[in-house]
C-alpha cells in the first residue's frame, strides 16, 4: 500500500507542472507572446490544473478533492482547446501542438483515474492526525 503524503508526489501534479513549462516556453516565443490574451488564458489553464490538485490534495476531504480534480480535469481541456486556437494562428508548430496535446491528454486520463480510484472505495481517505491518501 503506498500513501501519498505530498501533492507533489501525485503522477498527475508532476505531469501538470511539466505541461505548465512546456506552456510557458511556449507563450514566451515572439508571436505568442503578442497574443496577450490567449497568452494569458492558457497560462491560466494550465496553472489551474496544478493548482486544482494541489489545493484538492490539501483540502484533507475526499468529496472536496474529487471536486477540485474535476475543476483540473477542465482546465487541461482548455488547455487542449487553446492549444488549436495557437496551432492554427501559427503560434505553435504542428510538432509542438502534439506534444503539448499529448501531455494535456495524458494529465486529463490521470486526473480521471485517479478520481476513479478515490471513489473506488471509502477507506481511501484523508487521515485526521495529517493530510495524507492511501493508494493501494
Amino acid at each position: 500500500m503506498t500513501t501519498i503524503s505530498r501533492f507533489e508526489e501525485i503522477e498527475a501534479w508532476q505531469t501538470a507542472r511539466e505541461l505548465t513549462n512546456l506552456v510557458y516556453t511556449f507563450t514566451n516565443q515572439e508571436k505568442f507572446a503578442r497574443d496577450f490574451g490567449l497568452k494569458d488564458q492558457i497560462r491560466r489553464a494550465a496553472v489551474s490544473v496544478m493548482s486544482n490538485i494541489a489545493e484538492g490534495f490539501e483540502s484533507q476531504s475526499q468529496p472536496t478533492f474529487s471536486r477540485y480534480l474535476h475543476i483540473a480535469q477542465a482546465s487541461a481541456a482548455e488547455v487542449r482547446s487553446q492549444l488549436y486556437i495557437a496551432l492554427d494562428q501559427k503560434y505553435i508548430t504542428e510538432e509542438e501542438f502534439t506534444q503539448a496535446f499529448e501531455m494535456a491528454y495524458k494529465v486529463l486520463r490521470q486526473i480521471v483515474r485517479f478520481i476513479a480510484y478515490l471513489q473506488s472505495s471509502s477507506d481511501r481517505k484523508i487521515r485526521d492526525d495529517q493530510p495524507e491518501y492511501t493508494t493501494g
